[in-house]
């Protein structure tokens, strides 16, 4: 789903005619006019004109690239920071903990970000696509066509940069680097070479195990260490786990063989919900903690529809916004049955995320019963079949979704094997980020040049449309060079 037609208040506001409403007295405000996107149309009319007419169809290429890269970042970014905004606009005052900002600058930060987005995406598809020109013009593209689009992949990395020179995107590089290995691993599988050592790769339910191992790190680091979290995967997860911090902090005590810090504070919020009760100071097992008065499997239950409602808005965007860029050309033909698609993947991924949730205080309460006590162990295999939930998702979702939480478990690994001392040299590397990302889009970009049938087809359609269909090996007529 692309953003509304019109966003207020210290940001953009167009009608579906093209035309800006007023904006009102606000420095940050960003006005576009008709007259402005006609200078702009002549503007780039101009430069292609300073250009021999032999080289304009490279040239508009590069335009396009890059106007069709910042129109996907800004929609994406831009798309999931309106429902996020939207949510807490929606949500009432007494459930904000921490009132830190306005509203008005929550919006601005979110404008900033989505522009932050596009430009980096229209920078790097605006510079995949010029070095790609450029290093066929002068090496010829025939002699070029094994590694061009390797080299013009890794030099369009450093775009993430425009994202904020300050601003380390570790979990994003990891993902786009999973991403690369698992196109590197379908280009081995079918290879003669390397097809034997990546045969285990096609394991049916690969995806599935993926998910397994990502959750008992993740998992464990949301109750043992929420600070080897990103921020906002921190905000994610404390939000859908559905546990206070007191409740939170209470099992990690109990988890870590300490003596209780807060059964006060757990006490208290049961109070406020209608629960009263007295804690055992020298419990065993936390289930007391994590639900109260309620039984284990009540609280299951319970706990599932509550889960339910807070997924549903996440996957709402999730289905819409790919259904306009993926779906552009159907959905003016058949509408109906695109949106209801669309609806039904949101009800099947919502119900894959709240049982996701649920299972992973039911397993952890099924094996602290089990054996009688609680520790760091026990969390860990606890929160291990918590990934089975992922066989409720569409297959073909199912490898994405473990790669994006694998991505986040490596992250969350390495950071506490760095707190412990076991990595203090990682400490020192300056925006390593930049150069995983690098090397990823490298790979991805020499498999879409190379290799492209190892791409689904949704994901091709996206980057024929933003890069252009790279043109072949050899070009019809025969190419001059050699």
């Amino acid at each position: 789903m692309s953003p509304p037609s019109a966003v207020t208040g210290n940001g953009f506001h167009i009608d579906d005619d093209g035309k800006s409403n007023d904006c009102k007295h606000s420095n940050e405000c960003i006005c576009v006019s008709s007259s402005t996107l006609l200078s702009l149309r002549s503007f780039c009319r101009s430069i292609i004109e300073l250009v021999p007419s032999k080289e304009h169809k490279k040239l508009w290429r590069i335009i396009t690239a890059s106007v069709k890269g910042f129109t996907v970042g800004f929609g994406l970014k831009g798309g999931l920071g309106f429902f996020a905004i939207l949510a807490r606009l929606t949500r009432k005052k007494s459930q904000r903990k921490e009132i830190v900002v306005t509203n008005g600058e929550v919006i601005v930060t979110a404008l900033k970000e989505t522009l932050r987005y596009g430009l980096f995406l229209g920078t790097f598809a605006g510079t995949f696509v010029s070095m790609d020109e450029l290093i066929g013009a002068i090496g010829g593209h025939r002699r070029t066509a094994k590694w061009r689009a390797l080299l013009a992949g890794a030099l369009a990395g450093p775009s993430m940069l425009l994202t904020g020179l300050e601003t380390q995107h570790t979990s994003l590089a990891i993902y786009i680097l999973m991403r690369a290995s698992v196109l590197a691993s379908r280009c081995g599988i079918k290879s003669k070479r390397f097809g034997t050592i990546c045969k285990p790769l096609t394991w049916k339910h690969g995806d599935i195990f993926l998910m397994c191992l990502s959750s008992s790190q993740i998992l464990s680091a949301y109750i043992l260490k929420q600070e080897s979290l990103p921020s906002s995967y921190k905000s994610f997860l404390n939000k859908h786990g559905g546990k206070d911090m007191a409740i939170l902090q209470g099992i990690k005590d109990i988890a870590s063989g300490k003596a209780f810090s807060n059964l006060g504070a757990v006490e208290k919020y049961y109070k406020t919900m209608g629960v009263d009760m007295k804690l055992d100071p020298n419990m065993k097992v936390p289930c007391s903690i994590v639900h109260g008065n309620q039984s284990c499997t009540g609280h299951i239950f319970s706990f599932l529809l509550q889960a339910y409602r807070r997924a549903l808005p996440v996957y709402l965007p999730v289905y819409l916004i790919p259904a306009l860029i993926v779906h552009r050309q159907g959905l003016l033909k058949r509408p109906f049955s695109i949106l209801a698609k669309g609806l039904f993947g949101t009800g099947r991924s919502s119900l894959f995320l709240s049982v996701y949730c649920t299972s992973a205080w039911m397993w952890t309460c099924f094996v602290f019963r089990l054996f009688n006590r609680c520790n760091i162990p026990l969390v860990a295999m606890g929160t291990f079949p918590t990934g089975l939930a992922l066989a409720i998702e569409k297959k073909s979702r199912r490898m994405e979704i473990s790669l994006y939480c694998l991505a986040r478990a490596i992250e969350s690994f390495f950071t506490c094997l760095a707190d412990e001392g076991y990595l203090p040299q990682s400490r020192k590397i300056k925006r390593a980020d930049v150069v995983v990302f690098s090397l990823s889009t490298a790979i991805i970009m020499h498999c879409y040049a190379e290799e492209r049938e190892v791409f689904r087809s949704k994901y091709l359609n996206v980057l024929d449309w933003v890069f252009g269909v790279p043109p072949p090996s050899c070009e019809s007529p025969p190419c001059k060079d050699t």
